[in-house]
Protein backbone atom coordinates (compact mmCIF):
# COMPACT_ATOMS: atom_id res chain seq x y z
CA UNK A 1 0.00 0.00 0.00
CA UNK A 2 2.64 2.34 1.03
CA UNK A 3 4.41 1.86 -2.39
CA UNK A 4 1.75 2.37 -3.95
CA UNK A 5 0.29 5.94 -2.53
CA UNK A 6 4.18 6.94 -2.93
CA UNK A 7 3.94 5.81 -7.04
CA UNK A 8 0.94 7.62 -7.54
CA UNK A 9 1.99 10.63 -5.90
CA UNK A 10 4.80 11.15 -8.05
CA UNK A 11 2.50 10.86 -10.85
CA UNK A 12 0.03 13.80 -9.67
CA UNK A 13 1.59 16.13 -12.56
CA UNK A 14 0.85 13.31 -15.60
CA UNK A 15 -2.51 12.79 -14.03
CA UNK A 16 -3.13 16.54 -13.70
CA UNK A 17 -2.30 16.81 -17.54
CA UNK A 18 -4.55 14.31 -18.62
CA UNK A 19 -7.51 15.65 -16.58
CA UNK A 20 -6.97 19.19 -18.25
CA UNK A 21 -6.72 17.15 -21.40
CA UNK A 22 -10.03 15.15 -20.97
CA UNK A 23 -11.98 18.64 -20.41
CA UNK A 24 -10.36 20.19 -23.25
CA UNK A 25 -11.69 17.12 -25.62
CA UNK A 26 -15.12 17.27 -24.06
CA UNK A 27 -15.65 21.01 -25.40
CA UNK A 28 -13.62 20.60 -28.48
CA UNK A 29 -15.79 17.60 -29.86
CA UNK A 30 -19.11 19.17 -28.82
CA UNK A 31 -19.91 16.25 -26.90
CA UNK A 32 -23.83 15.74 -25.90
CA UNK A 33 -22.98 13.28 -24.36
CA UNK A 34 -19.61 11.61 -22.07
CA UNK A 35 -19.64 8.07 -21.45
CA UNK A 36 -16.94 6.36 -18.72
CA UNK A 37 -16.34 3.27 -18.56
CA UNK A 38 -14.94 3.21 -14.63
CA UNK A 39 -12.23 5.67 -15.22
CA UNK A 40 -11.18 7.88 -12.15
CA UNK A 41 -9.53 10.66 -14.07
CA UNK A 42 -12.97 11.58 -16.05
CA UNK A 43 -14.74 11.42 -12.38
CA UNK A 44 -11.76 13.98 -11.14
CA UNK A 45 -12.43 16.11 -14.26
CA UNK A 46 -16.06 16.30 -13.36
CA UNK A 47 -14.73 17.17 -9.97
CA UNK A 48 -12.49 19.65 -10.79
CA UNK A 49 -13.89 21.29 -14.02
CA UNK A 50 -18.20 20.68 -13.59
CA UNK A 51 -18.61 19.83 -17.69
CA UNK A 52 -21.94 21.16 -18.26
CA UNK A 53 -22.38 18.04 -20.90
CA UNK A 54 -24.06 15.28 -18.85
CA UNK A 55 -21.78 12.13 -18.01
CA UNK A 56 -23.14 8.01 -17.67
CA UNK A 57 -20.79 5.74 -15.99
CA UNK A 58 -20.54 2.15 -16.81
CA UNK A 59 -18.96 -0.77 -15.24
CA UNK A 60 -19.59 -3.85 -12.83
CA UNK A 61 -18.02 -2.25 -10.19
CA UNK A 62 -21.00 0.08 -9.75
CA UNK A 63 -23.21 -2.87 -8.31
CA UNK A 64 -20.94 -1.87 -5.25
CA UNK A 65 -22.93 0.59 -4.69
CA UNK A 66 -26.32 -0.93 -5.31
CA UNK A 67 -28.53 -0.99 -1.88
CA UNK A 68 -29.06 -5.04 -2.95
CA UNK A 69 -25.70 -6.02 -3.43
CA UNK A 70 -24.52 -8.65 -0.92
CA UNK A 71 -20.78 -8.31 -0.15
CA UNK A 72 -18.64 -11.53 0.95
CA UNK A 73 -17.38 -11.56 4.60
CA UNK A 74 -14.15 -9.67 3.92
CA UNK A 75 -11.92 -6.90 5.41
CA UNK A 76 -14.35 -4.03 5.72
CA UNK A 77 -11.84 -1.54 5.46
CA UNK A 78 -11.12 -2.79 2.37
CA UNK A 79 -14.31 -3.04 1.39
CA UNK A 80 -14.96 0.72 2.09
CA UNK A 81 -12.00 1.83 -0.16
CA UNK A 82 -13.43 0.03 -2.52
CA UNK A 83 -16.57 1.75 -2.29
CA UNK A 84 -14.97 4.94 -1.99
CA UNK A 85 -12.65 4.31 -4.93
CA UNK A 86 -15.56 3.34 -7.18
CA UNK A 87 -17.16 6.53 -5.97
CA UNK A 88 -14.80 8.76 -7.35
CA UNK A 89 -15.08 7.40 -10.94
CA UNK A 90 -18.55 8.31 -11.02
CA UNK A 91 -18.37 11.86 -9.61
CA UNK A 92 -20.80 14.07 -11.76
CA UNK A 93 -22.82 11.38 -13.47
CA UNK A 94 -26.38 11.49 -14.19
CA UNK A 95 -27.03 7.52 -14.53
CA UNK A 96 -24.57 4.43 -13.11
CA UNK A 97 -25.04 1.82 -15.38
CA UNK A 98 -24.11 -1.70 -13.26
CA UNK A 99 -23.23 -4.29 -15.48
CA UNK A 100 -24.23 -7.90 -13.33
CA UNK A 101 -25.11 -11.77 -13.95
CA UNK A 102 -28.03 -11.00 -12.95
CA UNK A 103 -31.17 -8.60 -13.23
CA UNK A 104 -31.32 -6.39 -10.29
CA UNK A 105 -34.04 -3.56 -9.56
CA UNK A 106 -33.08 -0.21 -10.34
CA UNK A 107 -31.75 1.57 -6.89
CA UNK A 108 -33.41 5.12 -7.47
CA UNK A 109 -31.70 6.85 -4.71
CA UNK A 110 -28.03 6.24 -6.06
CA UNK A 111 -28.71 6.50 -9.76
CA UNK A 112 -27.66 3.07 -10.45
CA UNK A 113 -29.46 0.91 -13.17
CA UNK A 114 -28.51 -2.70 -13.64
CA UNK A 115 -27.55 -3.76 -17.40
CA UNK A 116 -26.20 -7.17 -18.71
CA UNK A 117 -22.26 -8.14 -19.13
CA UNK A 118 -20.55 -6.23 -22.56
CA UNK A 119 -19.02 -9.17 -24.15
CA UNK A 120 -16.68 -8.90 -27.49
CA UNK A 121 -18.73 -9.91 -30.41
CA UNK A 122 -16.15 -12.98 -31.47
CA UNK A 123 -17.74 -14.41 -27.02
CA UNK A 124 -21.32 -14.25 -28.76
CA UNK A 125 -20.40 -15.81 -31.61
CA UNK A 126 -18.39 -18.81 -30.57
CA UNK A 127 -19.97 -22.46 -30.04
CA UNK A 128 -19.03 -24.35 -26.64
CA UNK A 129 -17.51 -27.59 -26.67
CA UNK A 130 -16.65 -30.00 -24.09
CA UNK A 131 -13.34 -31.10 -24.16
CA UNK A 132 -10.69 -33.04 -21.45
CA UNK A 133 -8.82 -30.40 -20.71
CA UNK A 134 -9.09 -27.70 -17.71
CA UNK A 135 -8.37 -23.89 -19.06
CA UNK A 136 -7.04 -21.46 -17.03
CA UNK A 137 -5.75 -18.16 -16.69
CA UNK A 138 -3.68 -16.54 -13.48
CA UNK A 139 -3.62 -12.53 -13.37
CA UNK A 140 -0.18 -13.51 -11.19
CA UNK A 141 2.33 -15.78 -12.88
CA UNK A 142 3.30 -16.93 -8.96
CA UNK A 143 0.04 -19.29 -9.11
CA UNK A 144 2.33 -21.26 -11.39
CA UNK A 145 3.93 -22.79 -8.98
CA UNK A 146 0.71 -24.04 -7.69
CA UNK A 147 -0.32 -25.44 -10.64
CA UNK A 148 3.04 -27.27 -10.89
CA UNK A 149 2.27 -28.84 -7.56
CA UNK A 150 -1.16 -29.86 -8.12
CA UNK A 151 0.08 -31.26 -11.75
CA UNK A 152 2.61 -33.67 -9.75
CA UNK A 153 -0.34 -35.26 -7.75
CA UNK A 154 -2.66 -35.64 -11.10
CA UNK A 155 -0.33 -35.73 -13.88
CA UNK A 156 -3.47 -37.83 -16.21
CA UNK A 157 -5.57 -34.18 -15.71
CA UNK A 158 -4.25 -32.30 -18.93
CA UNK A 159 -4.15 -28.71 -18.42
CA UNK A 160 -3.61 -25.45 -20.48
CA UNK A 161 -2.74 -22.38 -18.58
CA UNK A 162 -2.76 -18.37 -19.86
CA UNK A 163 -0.03 -16.25 -17.86
CA UNK A 164 1.67 -13.04 -18.67
CA UNK A 165 4.91 -13.97 -17.61
CA UNK A 166 7.88 -12.11 -19.64
CA UNK A 167 10.77 -13.86 -21.00
CA UNK A 168 8.84 -17.08 -21.22
CA UNK A 169 7.90 -18.50 -25.00
CA UNK A 170 4.65 -18.48 -26.33
CA UNK A 171 4.16 -21.52 -25.22
CA UNK A 172 6.08 -23.29 -22.02
CA UNK A 173 5.32 -26.88 -22.52
CA UNK A 174 6.23 -28.76 -19.15
CA UNK A 175 5.13 -32.14 -19.91
CA UNK A 176 2.61 -34.13 -22.46
CA UNK A 177 -0.53 -32.81 -20.07
CA UNK A 178 0.63 -29.39 -18.83
CA UNK A 179 1.34 -26.04 -20.85
CA UNK A 180 1.46 -22.30 -19.61
CA UNK A 181 0.57 -20.44 -22.56
CA UNK A 182 1.31 -16.34 -23.10
CA UNK A 183 -1.70 -14.17 -23.30
CA UNK A 184 -3.91 -13.88 -26.91
CA UNK A 185 -7.09 -13.32 -27.08
CA UNK A 186 -7.91 -15.16 -29.97
CA UNK A 187 -6.37 -18.33 -28.59
CA UNK A 188 -7.31 -18.38 -25.15
CA UNK A 189 -11.29 -17.84 -26.19
CA UNK A 190 -10.61 -21.29 -28.66
CA UNK A 191 -9.01 -22.91 -25.78
CA UNK A 192 -11.81 -21.66 -23.49
CA UNK A 193 -14.68 -22.61 -25.81
CA UNK A 194 -13.31 -26.52 -25.96
CA UNK A 195 -12.15 -26.96 -22.15
CA UNK A 196 -14.00 -29.22 -19.25
CA UNK A 197 -13.82 -26.51 -16.86
CA UNK A 198 -12.20 -23.43 -16.26
CA UNK A 199 -9.87 -21.96 -13.55
CA UNK A 200 -9.20 -18.27 -13.31
CA UNK A 201 -8.38 -15.39 -10.77
CA UNK A 202 -12.03 -13.60 -10.82
CA UNK A 203 -11.89 -11.19 -13.23
CA UNK A 204 -15.27 -9.93 -14.31
CA UNK A 205 -15.13 -10.44 -18.32
CA UNK A 206 -13.50 -13.49 -18.32
CA UNK A 207 -15.88 -15.20 -15.16
CA UNK A 208 -19.02 -13.88 -17.84
CA UNK A 209 -17.25 -15.81 -20.72
CA UNK A 210 -17.18 -18.73 -19.21
CA UNK A 211 -20.44 -18.81 -17.97
CA UNK A 212 -21.96 -17.65 -21.07
CA UNK A 213 -20.18 -20.50 -22.74
CA UNK A 214 -21.10 -22.94 -20.31
CA UNK A 215 -18.36 -23.43 -18.15
CA UNK A 216 -17.77 -24.74 -14.63
CA UNK A 217 -15.48 -22.02 -12.41
CA UNK A 218 -12.96 -22.42 -10.03
CA UNK A 219 -12.58 -18.75 -8.65
CA UNK A 220 -9.79 -17.62 -7.05
CA UNK A 221 -9.50 -13.97 -6.02
CA UNK A 222 -6.11 -12.37 -6.12
CA UNK A 223 -8.13 -8.72 -4.71
CA UNK A 224 -10.79 -7.29 -2.88
CA UNK A 225 -13.00 -6.80 -6.09
CA UNK A 226 -11.90 -10.23 -7.73
CA UNK A 227 -13.18 -11.17 -3.92
CA UNK A 228 -16.95 -9.78 -4.24
CA UNK A 229 -16.37 -11.27 -8.41
CA UNK A 230 -16.29 -14.94 -6.67
CA UNK A 231 -18.85 -14.41 -4.16
CA UNK A 232 -21.74 -13.03 -6.79
CA UNK A 233 -21.10 -15.60 -8.68
CA UNK A 234 -20.98 -18.86 -6.62
CA UNK A 235 -24.26 -17.34 -5.28
CA UNK A 236 -25.88 -18.11 -8.71
CA UNK A 237 -23.90 -21.32 -8.98
CA UNK A 238 -21.46 -20.82 -11.67
CA UNK A 239 -18.40 -22.12 -9.69
CA UNK A 240 -16.45 -22.31 -6.33
CA UNK A 241 -13.92 -20.12 -4.56
CA UNK A 242 -10.80 -21.37 -3.47
CA UNK A 243 -7.66 -19.71 -2.07
CA UNK A 244 -5.59 -21.83 -4.12
CA UNK A 245 -5.82 -22.97 -7.51
CA UNK A 246 -7.44 -26.75 -6.11
CA UNK A 247 -8.54 -28.20 -9.58
CA UNK A 248 -9.63 -31.56 -8.47
CA UNK A 249 -12.58 -29.27 -6.48
CA UNK A 250 -13.28 -27.71 -9.90
CA UNK A 251 -13.50 -31.57 -11.46
CA UNK A 252 -16.06 -32.80 -8.96
CA UNK A 253 -17.94 -29.46 -8.83
CA UNK A 254 -17.85 -29.69 -12.24
CA UNK A 255 -19.35 -33.68 -12.49
CA UNK A 256 -21.20 -33.73 -9.44
CA UNK A 257 -22.95 -29.68 -8.42
CA UNK A 258 -22.64 -27.17 -11.88
CA UNK A 259 -25.66 -26.70 -13.17
CA UNK A 260 -25.76 -24.17 -16.42
CA UNK A 261 -27.55 -20.94 -16.29
CA UNK A 262 -29.85 -21.24 -18.70
CA UNK A 263 -31.16 -17.65 -18.63
CA UNK A 264 -27.97 -16.23 -18.51
CA UNK A 265 -26.76 -15.82 -22.17
CA UNK A 266 -30.65 -14.92 -22.65
CA UNK A 267 -29.53 -11.82 -20.16
CA UNK A 268 -26.17 -11.20 -22.11
CA UNK A 269 -27.66 -11.21 -25.71
CA UNK A 270 -30.23 -8.27 -24.42
CA UNK A 271 -26.79 -6.29 -23.41
CA UNK A 272 -27.10 -4.30 -26.72
CA UNK A 273 -30.73 -2.99 -26.29
CA UNK A 274 -30.60 -2.96 -22.54
CA UNK A 275 -27.66 -0.30 -22.48
CA UNK A 276 -29.40 1.96 -25.22
CA UNK A 277 -32.45 2.04 -23.84
CA UNK A 278 -30.91 3.38 -20.66
CA UNK A 279 -28.38 6.07 -22.88
CA UNK A 280 -31.21 7.72 -24.24
CA UNK A 281 -34.05 7.35 -21.25
CA UNK A 282 -31.71 8.59 -18.58
CA UNK A 283 -32.71 11.46 -16.60
CA UNK A 284 -31.04 15.25 -17.75
CA UNK A 285 -30.04 13.81 -21.30
CA UNK A 286 -33.15 13.88 -23.44
CA UNK A 287 -32.80 12.03 -26.79
CA UNK A 288 -29.52 12.17 -28.49
CA UNK A 289 -30.28 12.38 -32.34
CA UNK A 290 -27.32 11.12 -33.82
CA UNK A 291 -24.67 8.98 -31.75
CA UNK A 292 -20.94 10.23 -32.76
CA UNK A 293 -18.72 8.34 -30.69
CA UNK A 294 -15.31 9.38 -30.53
CA UNK A 295 -12.75 7.31 -28.45
CA UNK A 296 -9.53 8.46 -26.27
Amino acid sequence: MSRSIAYNLMQVPAYLRSICYIHRRIHETDADLVINFYELLTGLTYLFFRPSVPQISVGHQYLFLHHDFEFPKKNPVSLLMLRFFTRLTCIGAKEKLALSFRPMETDEEAHIRVVPPLLRHEVLCCEAASGEYVHGYMVNAGFGESISQWHEQHPEVPLHFFWDKPDEPEVCRMDETLSFHQLDDEKFLRYMSGCRAYATTAGFESVCEAMYLGKPLLMVPAHIEQDCNAYDAARGGAGIISDNFEVDRLLEFARSEYQPEENFRSWVRSCEWRLLNCIETAEGIGFINEYKLIYE
